[in-house]
Parts: C-alpha cells; structure tokens; sequence
C-alpha cells in the first residue's frame, strides 16, 4: 500500500525499499507518538494470546485502558505468575501510577501478581469484560496469517513495539466523539505523524 500510494504521488521505491523502513524508522517514529499522547486512563484491561513462532506456542501480552488505546505489550514463553507480573511491572515504570480498576478474564495468573504488585486496586475478573484488551489482538492475529507465522520472539515484539502507538495516533473512541470532533482528530493525527517522520527522517 505504501510503494502505490508514493507511486500515485510521482515517487518511485520497491516494496523492498518500504520493508526496510520499518525496522529503520518505525521505533523512532512510535516513540515520538507515545511521548505526544499523554498516559492512559486508570481503569487497565489486560489479555494475553498465543501466537505460533517457529512451531512453538508463544504468549502475546497486552495492557490497554479504558478507550482501547494500547499502554504496553510484551511477548513471552509462558502463562505463568511469574510471566502475568512482568507485563503490570514495565507498564507501571512508565505510567508512574497504579490504575484504579483493573480487568482481566479468569486466568489465575493475574490474581496472583495483581495481590503483589497492586494490592490496593480493584480488580474484575470477566471474560465479557476484557474486550478492550481482545481488540488490539486483531491486527496481530491478521499481520500472522499473512506473513504465514512469525519468525521469533523478537520479531513480533518489535512489530507491536512500532504498530501499537502508531495504532494508538489513529485510534478514536468514535462512541465519545461527534462526527466533527472525529474529523477534527483525524485531521490532527494525519498532521502529527508526518510532523513525527519528517523530524526523524531529516535527523
């Protein structure tokens, strides 16, 4: 999608030249965007999926808040406690702050890190509940059955590292907004990112 739409504004590169890009400027360009947007809500959904990685079931973490919008994701080998209070403890060094609530499904695993890391916050357990975190899970799910799998650990980490936040500039709670204020935001967000990439590019 990119090489055509360079293409249709006179600008000829491989899809080659694009795939090279990522890697290149994609970190920079999603830390730009995380230091824009200011820090999630207090009400936390966590969710974790599996993901395939050379034939091995690996889990994909993620933490978004109340609005959809993606605080944290970490890929690791188990499903365990000890797996459950790692994702808490990296977002709450950034977040500087506890949540308020807490939503998980019914995986143990939390219960036991939330009692240690965050004994004070609430916490709700319901599958029903969780969806906000679910829903950051789809545009993983769809980039794997693309790219038939993903090559390993670090791959996919680095993928949710540069498309979370990137995500998160073009993601609008459209049931809180007016169709102006939707239009406004998304003028915004296509404002920002060029702003974000042409700094990084001209560096």
């Amino acid at each position: 999608m990119v090489e055509e739409m360079l293409a249709a504004c006179g600008i000829e590169v491989s899809h080659e030249t694009v795939r090279e890009w990522g890697p290149r400027f994609g970190r920079e360009i999603a830390n730009g965007i995380r230091r824009l947007i200011p820090r999630g809500g207090d009400k936390w959904h966590l969710d974790e999926m599996i993901i395939t990685i050379a034939g091995k079931k690996r889990y994909l973490w993620r933490v978004a808040d109340r609005d959809g919008f993606v605080l944290e994701a970490l890929v690791q080998s188990r499903r365990d406690e000890t797996a459950a209070k790692r994702l808490p403890r990296k977002l709450l060094k950034k977040q500087r702050r506890v949540p308020r609530v807490m939503v998980t499904d019914k995986l143990k695993s939390y219960a036991a890190a939330k009692k240690e890391i965050m004994p004070g916050v609430e916490h709700r357990r319901h599958k029903g509940l969780d969806n906000r975190a679910e829903n950051p899970h789809q545009p993983t799910r769809r980039r794997e059955r693309q790219m038939k799998r993903f090559k390993s650990a670090r791959h996919v980490q680095r993928f949710v590292a540069i498309h979370d936040p990137i995500a998160n500039l073009f993601h609008f709670p459209r049931n809180q907004l007016t169709a102006t204020e939707h239009r406004a935001a998304r003028s915004q967000a296509f404002t920002t990112l060029p702003e974000i990439a042409g700094a990084r590019l001209a560096a």
